[in-house]
């Protein structure tokens, strides 16, 4: 059997630069990237792939933008779609493929756009404004949506509201695009919950928290027409004890196999791995140094064997070799440079790719 063979896309801001996403080759026994295309498209805060693995969203300073994957893992752009809002920061699409939601960090809005059966992106199905009033100092003080991401039976999607800390919950009717909210998921104050992420058969939810620096883990269930059920049953630190002053977690990413989660603290410039356990608990593997400034994301390569890090102030992505069993993140080579990166997919080739 052939070796599996991937590509990585990775996102970046478009400062004093056109190309807001890359395309590398991977060398998965090597740990390494070789570059080999650029896209452009402006200030590509986040990206994310199809459920089927046909298409590509980004954000864009207009909006969102569309990609089909040709032969290689080469996009094609298809469309562009007005968000009517201000630029998103993190967009997800249903597991059937049929909508895309985007999340507002400046203007606190969740937006529900219709996807096309050739995954162009149709028009605006629901926009939601999320209201409130947070702690009054700085930017926990209004409605910063970070997050949105669809429970994995396609039931519900989560928006993690950085600035009021909580997660609401709506049900999508995937007739219509309509969100109806159904639960909130309440968050200690000025914890900032930043990213989501479930486990593969969907029972556990994990939600990073950004000023706090830890991940809340809740078991999740669903009782009836919006009627979700969550409980929380852990609460583990990202950091290590003797962590640096004035850190914040950032990165929350699931491996390949999901048997492990991947966070990142700016500030205390690591990256932490957790093995994820039987009953959905954490257990913290190591929290090592990245050698780059701001570790925006963070992953391991589809093989365990190796990680990437995103290092957004230092324009930079940093290579490991990672021994999860003992625990260790020895430099792979020498840093790449790319601007202001935000987040990284890999993509596995098809055969006749």
């Amino acid at each position: 059997m052939p070796a599996k063979k991937y590509v990585a896309y990775v996102s970046s801001y478009t400062q004093g630069d056109k190309f807001g996403i890359s395309i590398y080759d991977v060398d998965l026994s090597k740990g390494r990237f070789t570059e080999k295309d650029r896209v452009v498209v402006s200030n590509s805060s986040y990206i994310t792939i199809s459920h089927n693995q046909k298409f590509l969203y980004s954000i864009t300073d207009l909006g969102v933008e569309s990609y089909k994957i040709k032969k290689g893992g080469l996009l094609e752009k298809l469309n562009m779609q007005s968000i009517n809002g201000m630029r998103g920061c993190y967009l997800s699409t249903s597991y059937d493929d049929k909508f895309l939601f985007v999340a507002g960090y400046h203007d606190g809005k969740i937006t529900a756009l219709k996807l096309e059966r050739n995954g162009s992106v149709g028009p605006i199905t629901d926009e939601i404004y999320l209201k409130g009033m947070g702690i009054v100092a700085e930017r926990n003080f209004h409605p910063h949506v970070n997050c949105v991401k669809m429970t994995r039976d396609d039931k519900y999607l989560l928006a993690a509201d950085l600035g009021m800390d909580h997660v609401n919950v709506y049900a999508l009717d995937h007739s219509t695009g309509k969100l109806k909210l159904c639960d909130i998921i309440r968050s200690e104050q000025e914890s900032a919950p930043r990213h989501i992420k479930f486990s593969q058969d969907g029972h556990y939810l994990y939600i990073v928290h950004e000023l706090k620096c830890y991940i809340d883990v809740y078991t999740y269930e669903n009782k009836g027409a919006c009627n979700p059920e969550f409980e929380k049953i852990q609460t583990v630190s990202t950091l290590n004890s003797y962590h640096a002053s004035g850190s914040a977690a950032s990165a929350l990413n699931i491996s390949a196999d999901y048997k492990y989660i991947v966070s990142t603290n700016a500030g205390d410039n690591s990256a932490t791995v957790f093995e994820i356990e039987k009953e959905g608990t954490l257990k913290k593997l190591l929290c090592l140094p990245v050698s780059g400034e701001y570790p925006k994301d963070a992953t391991l390569f589809p093989n365990n064997k190796f990680l990437v890090s995103l290092n957004h102030e230092s324009n930079t992505m940093t290579f490991f070799a990672a021994d999860l069993k003992k625990g260790t993140l020895v430099m792979n080579g020498p840093e790449m440079k790319v601007e202001k990166p935000n987040c990284i997919i890999f993509r596995e080739l098809s055969e006749d790719e």
